[in-house]
C-alpha cells in the first residue's frame, strides 16, 4: 500500500519560511518523479514544482521560481520543499505526488499525471 505522508504546513508571517517534508512508502521510490502542488480554496490544485527520480533535474512553477526549492533524499524516502520569500498568495494546502513516468512534458504540470498523492498540509501566510 502507497502512503504518502506531508508534514511541516503551519502559519507565518509574509516574507517567512516554511519546510515541507513528504515521507513515502510502498513504492520504489527511487524510480518515482515526485512533485509538489497546493490547492487555494475555490481554486484548482497546481503544480508547484518537481524532481525527477534521480534528482538531477528540478521544475518550478514561475509563481515560486527563485523561492522554493525543491529537493529528495532516496535514501530516506523523503522529498522536500523549503519555501522561502513566502507571500499570502502561497496560501493553500499543499500535496506531495508521485509520477512513475519519469519523461517531463507539459502533463507533468497538470495532476491527473501523478499516480499517488498525500493528503495535504496546509500553510497559511498572513499579511
Amino acid at each position: 500500500q502507497v502512503q504518502l505522508v506531508e508534514s511541516g504546513g503551519g502559519m507565518v508571517q509574509a516574507g517567512g519560511s516554511l519546510s515541507l517534508s513528504c515521507a513515502a512508502s510502498g513504492l520504489t521510490f527511487d524510480m518515482y518523479a515526485m512533485g509538489w502542488f497546493r490547492q487555494a480554496p475555490g481554486k484548482e490544485r497546481e503544480f508547484v514544482a518537481r524532481i525527477s527520480a534521480s534528482a538531477r533535474s528540478t521544475y518550478y512553477a514561475d509563481s515560486v521560481k527563485g523561492r522554493f526549492t525543491i529537493s529528495r533524499d532516496n535514501a530516506k524516502n523523503t522529498v522536500e520543499l523549503q519555501m522561502n520569500s513566502l507571500k499570502p498568495e502561497d496560501t493553500a494546502v499543499y500535496y506531495c505526488a508521485a509520477d512513475r513516468n519519469s519523461i517531463f512534458n507539459v502533463g507533468s504540470y497538470y495532476p491527473s499525471r501523478y499516480d499517488y498523492w498525500g493528503q495535504g498540509t496546509q500553510v497559511t501566510v498572513s499579511s
